[in-house]
């Protein structure tokens, strides 16, 4: 058991694709907080701002973002992405390029443009296409003026190339924006190197954090391209200045955040993404890498079907697999029943192991599976 996620006896937790533990020092950063509010009220507010400011700097790390001026601090990926679709500028006939198989947060903000605006999404079944970036690719048309997809696709885990799909848009003046939940915390990450202009990313999956507060990077050069549609006093360039009468919005990606932030979320996250960063980014690639290979030797030596990629490039933490014949909701349910924390999602089972899972894990996981068929 690693000392920062003492689960009690027997659960094994094996669905950070869908919300994660928290560690140790997450827990004791709440609880500093919590205490300090009950004593000490508001007093040490200019620190939490402090904290709040250095939660940006982990967060530019890990997306290598070019400054924390870059980053704003969102409710969830959700409100990020409407802040894309309704900050752009629509004519009647532009087109998206989507993927079929993307979380409902990812499709509907951009399908809801369409009786708004006469902006349609196109959807790409990536699981039919032998090249999901060509598939991409060849959806966009002299109309497209964004590609929106996830870095690591929900259901069943397909990491995509987006150094690729991100020159392809540049070539062709398309934006591109990526949902980088799956990857954030699992996998290094890249916003730079494969050009995104916008990037999304909660922070209770892989980041091991609190839902309620999310990473959003702007590529600088496209900050002001983006219309405000929610005012307040935190996206103020003067946000102290309470008596100034005239305003504009902050000059960073602050802009982007009307009013108050979460600072308790702001202290559980920054306390989570200090243990991913002391630990590694790759040091926790490696590990997930070897967990989800683990998984799959196991999951077919008892003849389930993998349905996640397994081409080391083409996979990230998400195993999902199913057994012909079977009920894979029933088995999900009798697995949940048994201490296994996992997903029903793409057709089958989804398993999403972190780097603090063990293979003592993944071996009595398979074995509870296997007890319940």
């Amino acid at each position: 058991m690693h000392p920062e996620f003492p689960l009690e006896p027997g659960l094994i937790h094996l669905n950070h694709a869908a919300v994660a533990p928290w560690p140790r020092r997450t827990v004791a950063a709440v609880e500093r907080f919590a205490e300090a509010n009950m004593r000490e009220g508001s007093r040490a507010y200019a620190r939490w701002v402090g904290e709040e400011t250095r939660l940006r700097g982990l967060l530019a790390r890990l997306v290598n973002a070019p400054s924390p001026d870059d980053i704003a601090l969102l409710k969830n990926t959700s409100e990020a992405l409407s802040v894309v679709a309704y900050g752009l500028d629509w004519a009647s006939g532009d087109t998206i390029v989507s993927a079929t198989q993307e979380f409902p947060s990812n499709r509907v903000v951009w399908q809801s443009l369409e009786p708004r605006f006469g902006v349609r999404t196109r959807l790409v079944d990536l699981e039919t296409a032998p090249d999901p970036e060509a598939a991409l690719i060849e959806a966009m048309d002299g109309r497209t003026r964004l590609l929106s997809v996830s870095a690591v696709q929900y259901a069943r885990g397909l990491r995509l190339d987006l150094e690729r799909l991100g020159e392809a848009c540049r070539r062709r003046g398309v934006l591109f924006c990526v949902d980088a939940i799956q990857q954030l915390g699992a996998l290094p990450f890249d916003a730079r190197a494969c050009q995104a202009d916008f990037v999304a990313a909660d922070g209770h999956k892989w980041m091991l954090g609190p839902e309620g507060l999310a990473a959003f990077y702007v590529r600088p050069e496209v900050r002001e391209r983006l219309k405000l549609n929610q005012f307040g006093w935190h996206m103020l360039e003067h946000p102290g200045d309470h008596e100034r009468p005239d305003w504009q919005p902050a000059a960073n990606a602050r802009r982007f955040e009307c009013g108050s932030p979460n600072m308790l979320g702001v202290h559980a996250l920054a306390a989570s993404l200090d243990l991913l960063l002391e630990t590694g980014l790759e040091n926790i690639a490696e590990r997930v890498s070897g967990n989800v290979s683990c998984l799959i030797d196991l999951l077919e030596e008892k003849s389930f079907e993998i349905l996640s990629p397994k081409a080391p490039e083409r996979r990230a933490g998400i195993v999902t697999f199913r057994r012909a014949g079977e009920d894979m909701g029933k088995r999900y349910r009798q697995l949940m029943d048994a201490n296994v924390l996992c997903a029903h999602r793409g057709g089958g089972i989804r398993f999403s192991p972190h780097f603090h899972n063990g293979e003592a894990d993944l071996t009595e996981a398979v074995e509870r599976l296997v007890a319940a068929c």
